[in-house]
C-alpha cells in the first residue's frame, strides 16, 4: 500500500460514495496509521495476509484502545481491501473471515417514568433560557421519539391542525408517523403564540417553515438542542448523562414497560432492524432486576451480605 493508492480510495469514497468530510478524515486516519504499523512490521500491505492484519488488529487492542475503535479501525481497512478487488488492484480480501472484536452491550441513557415527568417541567421551575419553547421542545422529542435531527427538521406544514400527530422524515428518506400527548400538545399551543411573536421582533416573519426557532428568531440547530438540553440536566440533578437521544430512549423503553409490542416500537421509532429495536427489552430487564433486588427479600439478604 501506498499513500498515493490511500489518496485515490479516499477519492472514490468522496465522489462515488458520498462519504462527509468527518468520515474521510476517520478513514485516512485509520488506513495511513494501518500503512505505518506496515512499514514498521515489514509488511507489503498489499499482499498481506489475514494472520498479518490480525496481528495488526490484536496490537490495537493491547494497548486497551476501546472495542468499538478498534472495530471502526478494522472496518476501514476491510472496506480498503474490498475496495481493490472490484477493482483488480488485489486479487483476496485479507479480511473476510476476520471477525470483530467483542464489545459490552452498552445499554443506552434512559429516564424512568417519574425521572422524565420531572425533566419534562424542569423549564417552568430552572428559570433559564426560554420555558415555553424548552418544554414543547422536550415534550415533543419524547412523546414523539424523535432524534435530534428530525425536531430540528419539523415543520409547521409536517404538523397536523390539532398537533396530535406528525409527519417525520427519518434516516435514509424514510417517512413515519408521530403522536404527541396531551401534554406536548398543549405545550406546543403555549409555545406557538410566543414562537410567532419572536419572529416578528426580529424581522424574520418569513421564516414561517420551522415549528422550534431560537432566541434570534433562527430555525433551531442540532448542537443548539444539544446545549439546551444539557443546561437542564446540569439542572435536574439525577447525575444521568442526558443528552437529546436520551428522550428517544425513555420513550422507546416506556413504551416497551407498558407493555407496546417490539414491533409497534419498531416503527414508531422508524428503525429498519427489529434487532435495533429489542435492546430496550434488555433496558426493561434491568429495571425488573434492580426491582427485584430492592423488593425480594432474599436478594436483599444477598446484596446486604455480598
Amino acid at each position: 500500500m501506498n499513500s498515493e493508492l490511500i489518496k485515490e480510495y479516499l477519492t472514490y469514497l468522496e465522489a462515488v460514495k458520498g462519504c462527509s468530510e468527518r468520515t474521510l478524515e476517520a478513514y485516512e486516519n485509520d488506513l495511513f496509521r494501518y500503512e505505518n504499523y506496515c512499514a514498521n512490521h515489514d509488511i507489503e500491505p498489499e499482499k498481506a495476509a489475514a494472520y498479518e492484519v490480525q496481528k495488526f488488529i490484536a496490537d490495537l487492542s493491547a494497548e486497551n484502545m476501546a472495542g468499538t475503535s478498534v472495530n471502526r479501525r478494522l472496518s476501514s481497512i476491510r472496506g480498503f481491501y474490498r475496495w481493490m478487488v472490484r477493482f483488480k488492484k488485489r486479487e483476496d480480501n485479507p479480511c473476510t473471515e476476520l471477525k470483530n472484536v467483542k464489545t459490552p452491550k452498552k445499554l443506552p441513557s434512559v429516564l424512568w417514568e417519574n425521572e422524565m415527568a420531572d425533566f419534562a417541567i424542569l423549564p417552568e421551575t430552572a428559570g433559564i433560557l426560554w420555558p415555553e419553547r424548552d418544554k414543547a421542545l422536550i415534550l415533543s422529542m419524547y412523546s414523539g421519539g424523535l432524534r435530534v435531527s428530525e425536531i430540528v427538521s419539523l415543520g409547521m406544514e409536517d404538523i397536523s391542525s390539532n398537533f396530535e400527530e406528525a409527519r417525520i422524515i427519518g434516516k435514509g428518506g424514510k417517512m413515519r408517523y408521530v403522536f404527541f400527548s396531551d401534554q406536548a400538545v398543549e405545550a406546543i399551543k403555549e409555545y406557538l403564540p410566543q414562537r410567532e411573536a419572536r419572529l416578528s421582533i426580529s424581522g424574520k416573519e418569513n421564516i414561517k417553515d420551522s415549528l422550534f426557532i431560537s432566541r434570534k428568531g433562527n430555525p433551531i440547530s442540532v448542537p443548539g438542542v444539544r446545549w439546551i438540553i444539557s443546561r437542564y440536566a446540569q439542572h435536574s440533578g439525577l447525575g444521568k448523562n442526558i443528552h437529546p437521544h436520551s428522550l428517544r430512549h425513555s420513550f422507546a423503553t416506556h413504551m416497551v414497560n407498558s407493555g407496546c409490542d417490539v414491533r409497534v416500537v419498531q416503527e414508531m421509532l422508524g428503525h429498519s432492524s427489529i434487532s435495533t429495536t429489542q435492546r430496550y427489552t434488555h433496558v426493561n430487564l434491568e429495571n425488573l432486576k434492580k426491582v427485584y433486588r430492592r423488593a425480594h427479600p432474599h436478594a436483599k439478604i444477598g446484596v446486604k451480605n455480598g
